[in-house]
């Protein structure tokens, strides 16, 4: 069976994926938690600064039967073009099962045109998922069992998010916060991400998993005092806490917090960055997101260098989307599945971050992925044309 067709649009009708009037929860309106450049007291206050512009992309291979997969990334204003100008003439007339070869000819050609990590992983990913939507489709088996799959009968789950009372009566049984403000006012960050974690550790109780995302630190100096300081609080990790490409940063960071279980890797692209790190160990738990890496062929290398090191995977928003819920679900080493939580308090899971009709969310603090044939996406070719 060969490849007939790629083509990628940018979503314009936000309705594809969910109800965008249901109610969202901000909790981190006013915090710098999304700002990359926390560390410049000029810079406080405007992360919106550093948002990028373009909505998601929506790619859809298709075979020469007419079955087609569906892949889903992000920036659509410089990925679309990539796709349709520049990997879709690459790859139209190859097998459709031929996953492997045709991320190896999409990683290495753009390596040598304009380099294979940044926007054009993301595209990479948007076709890769596509092609294994498209595979499962057309064997008519779930993407998981089609890695190896299932490594467990349902999926335990992680919410991130401040809202703690209501991810508990949702039944989750461990909570990742996120640090709230950078290095610019170190003392005051300090005092104030120490005081919040205390907080949430005593409504917790000791046995409870928390661990902590300090996306808006990027500043190795800052997280190795962080990391001391919080010692007491039994994080299960620190996560995201450098620039993704301050390299000795993070061999700086491992020296100085030696017992404390570091994460990374959501914006590490393609395999390369998670053999260097596993070589040197720089952290204890693989964070690749299946949306931006370049796809399920990606994830896969990554889990058997992860494997092969002693490493853990917990894939960052693993549980958001149906790509990274089969991944979670057939990796051995995966034991954790994040789901983010964007639906404000009340309001349905599938109302959210990532949505995509026909995927599954958790109950009881447990996902249950879904068996259907390539990733479960109930999507039609009409849908997809209308909302793009």
């Amino acid at each position: 069976m060969k490849i007939a067709s790629i083509r990628a649009a940018a979503v314009s009708d936000p309705r594809l994926w969910s109800d965008p009037d249901a109610p969202l929860r901000e909790w981190n309106k006013g915090t710098n938690s999304t700002n990359p450049l926390s560390r410049y007291r000029e810079l406080l206050g405007q992360g919106h600064r550093f948002q990028t512009p373009w909505s998601m992309v929506v790619c859809v291979v298709e075979a020469t039967d007419g079955t087609f997969g569906v892949g889903v990334s992000s920036h659509a204003g410089p990925v679309v073009p990539i796709i349709n100008d520049y990997f879709a003439p690459m790859l139209e007339g190859e097998s459709v099962f031929a996953t492997e070869f045709l991320w190896n000819m999409m990683v290495r050609g753009s390596a040598a045109k304009m380099g294979a990590a940044g926007v054009a992983s993301y595209a990479i990913s948007a076709v890769d998922l596509a092609l294994w939507d498209l595979k499962g489709k057309l064997l008519g088996r779930p993407v998981y069992e089609l890695v190896g799959g299932p490594a467990r009968s349902s999926i335990h789950c992680y919410a991130t998010g401040h809202d703690i009372d209501w991810y508990r009566e949702l039944g989750f049984e461990a909570i990742k916060l996120c640090a709230l403000e950078g290095a610019a006012s170190p003392t005051a960050s300090l005092e104030g991400t120490v005081e919040m974690v205390a907080g949430f550790r005593d409504q917790l109780g000791a046995d409870f998993d928390l661990m902590i995302d300090l996306w808006p630190v990027h500043d190795p100096l800052f997280t190795i005092e962080l990391g001391s300081r919080l010692a007491p609080y039994n994080l299960r990790w620190l996560e995201d806490y450098l620039h993704p490409e301050d390299f000795v940063g993070y061999q700086r960071v491992r020296q100085r917090l030696p017992t404390q279980s570091l994460a990374a890797g959501e914006r590490w692209y393609t395999d390369r960055p998670f053999a260097n790190a596993a070589r040197d160990h720089w952290v204890d738990v693989f964070q690749p997101d299946v949306q931006w890496v370049g796809g399920a062929t990606a994830v896969l290398k990554i889990a058997a260098i992860a494997d092969a090191a002693g490493i853990e995977l917990a894939l960052h928003a693993g549980c958001n989307d149906p790509y990274g819920q089969h991944l979670c679900a057939a990796l051995p080493g995966n034991r954790w599945g994040e789901f983010y939580v964007h639906s404000a308090p009340g309001v349905p899971l599938d109302n959210g971050y990532r949505n995509v009709p026909g995927m599954a969310v958790p109950r009881d603090g447990k996902l249950v992925v879904s068996d259907a044939p390539g990733f479960g996406i109930e999507l039609t070719l009409e849908m997809i044309e209308s909302a793009t």
